[in-house]
């Protein structure tokens, strides 16, 4: 997300970043290529005017030129700048406790993703421990009602459906059935047009003043750029919005909407849609895209993505499997599977400081990591258990099971071979450093 915005900050930083000393000149250079930036990422010109005129008054000040690390200083004002601009805290719902019905009301053009989102928005509720309930009310696009149906069914959340033409009365019907069943939820999936029209308005808020939703939630496409930011207005003045979900966010490479949408209308941005998965919907922290967007990582949200697939049990189990020499063939297919859980590598691997920009995606052999799955999912569970007795005519019929050769077989037995002492080298170097730290006072 936001690659080539985040290339050309990073040029710009690393340019300036480490200097030991710099002049009004160094600065001005430096703003006038993030300037560049911004504007390229189709960023608001008057967003752009304020961030560059922001920025320059106080980098070109004393406390940053004199001081014994002004490129960290430039660096840190740029930082903190991104930060305001992206809207300073992180917004959550505000929904009302698990006893009463909280409505959400979701918005948008047609070709948003509203549907797809409704479903994501529910399985994120859901995984946070509420009882959530659907409610299909775009009655004008054919098959929204059978795709949200079938999103519902995906998650294990419930659908609600009337066979009319009035979507009021759907929600309606479908707040009735929360409050009858104690569903603490409802998302209200709502019909949209190509454009802003009256008869959609209109349509939009006899829905809204049937349900009285607690959150009115435009879905933008980030793809539309600045587009997403005059629909945002549109929509708030209107009908209001409360807040802004950014759809289809893994595929902006440029970052306009997202960087403007809060100082232009004041609404934050709540969510941000990163994949199609049901699972690829994700809060919007305003720091940590801020700090991705400059090249310093997200390595607290990367730690997060991987404790919503390891528990500690289980890191504790292969911790002692690995330093035992006791990490089989099936352990190394279930981490295979675990990672892709946690979603794109290309977005891992730019979670971690110093790596964006870095990672072409060319680069990234998603075609073996799939093979090698095919290998060892053509293996037997007693072949992955003990892989020292997979001899030639094993590995003949495991080559000929997933499509590979015998090469491609014997290549990934000697990777796995080489992973299993390197990683019980990595544990026992964590011991010994436990224990080092320990004799010190300290703690590991």
């Amino acid at each position: 997300m936001l690659e080539k915005l985040s290339e050309k900050f990073v040029d710009v930083m690393r340019g300036i970043g480490g200097k030991s000393q710099i002049s009004e000149k160094n600065v001005e250079d430096a703003v006038e290529q993030i300037k560049m930036a911004l504007l390229e990422a189709d960023v608001n010109l008057r967003v752009v005017r304020r961030f560059v005129n922001g920025t320059l008054e106080e980098a070109k000040g004393e406390k940053v030129l004199r001081s014994v690390s002004p490129g960290q200083q430039f660096v840190k004002i740029v930082y903190d700048r991104m930060v305001a601009l992206l809207g300073d805290e992180r917004q959550d719902l505000q929904l009302k406790g698990p006893d009463t019905q909280s409505v959400i009301l979701l918005l948008g053009l047609q070709g948003s993703g509203k549907t797809t989102t409704a479903a994501k928005l529910a399985a994120h509720l859901k995984g946070k421990g509420r009882k959530v309930l659907l409610a299909a009310c775009d009655l004008v696009r054919p098959a929204a009602i059978e795709q949200l149906s079938v999103l519902g069914a995906q998650i294990g959340v419930p659908v609600y459906r009337e066979d009319t033409n009035d979507p009021a009365r759907v929600a309606a019907g479908a707040l009735a059935k929360a409050k009858r069943e104690s569903f603490d939820v409802l998302i209200v999936d709502t019909a949209g047009r190509l454009q802003v029209d009256d008869a959609l308005m209109a349509e939009l808020a006899r829905v809204r003043d049937a349900v009285h939703p607690v959150e009115s939630l435009l879905v933008a496409d980030a793809m539309t750029g600045q587009a997403a930011v005059d629909i945002a207005k549109t929509f708030d003045e209107k009908i209001g919005i409360t807040g802004v979900i950014l759809s289809k966010f893994d595929s902006d490479t440029r970052g306009g909407a997202a960087l403007s949408l809060k100082s232009v209308t004041g609404k934050a941005i709540k969510f941000i849609g990163t994949s199609e998965r049901p699972d690829g919907l994700e809060p919007f922290h305003p720091d940590r895209v801020a700090s991705r967007i400059l090249g310093m990582g997200d390595v607290v949200g990367l730690v997060e993505k991987a404790q919503e697939v390891y528990d500690q049990k289980e890191a504790a189990e292969l911790e002692r499997k690995i330093s035992q020499e006791n990490f089989t063939l099936e352990d190394y297919l279930d981490q295979l599977g675990k990672m892709k859980k946690m979603g794109s590598m290309k977005n891992m691997l730019e979670m971690i400081p110093g790596m964006a920009g870095q990672v072409d995606e060319e680069s990234i052999d998603k075609a073996g990591m799939r093979r090698e799955e095919s290998i060892l999912l053509s293996m037997t569970k007693k072949e992955r258990k003990n892989h020292l007795i997979i001899g030639p005519g094993r590995r003949s019929r495991i080559a000929k099971g997933s499509g590979t050769s015998v090469a491609e077989v014997n290549r990934l037995l000697k990777k796995f071979e080489k992973s299993r002492l390197m990683m019980k080298k990595m544990v026992k170097n964590k011991g010994a450093m436990a224990k080092m730290m320990a004799s010190q006072g300290g703690r590991p």
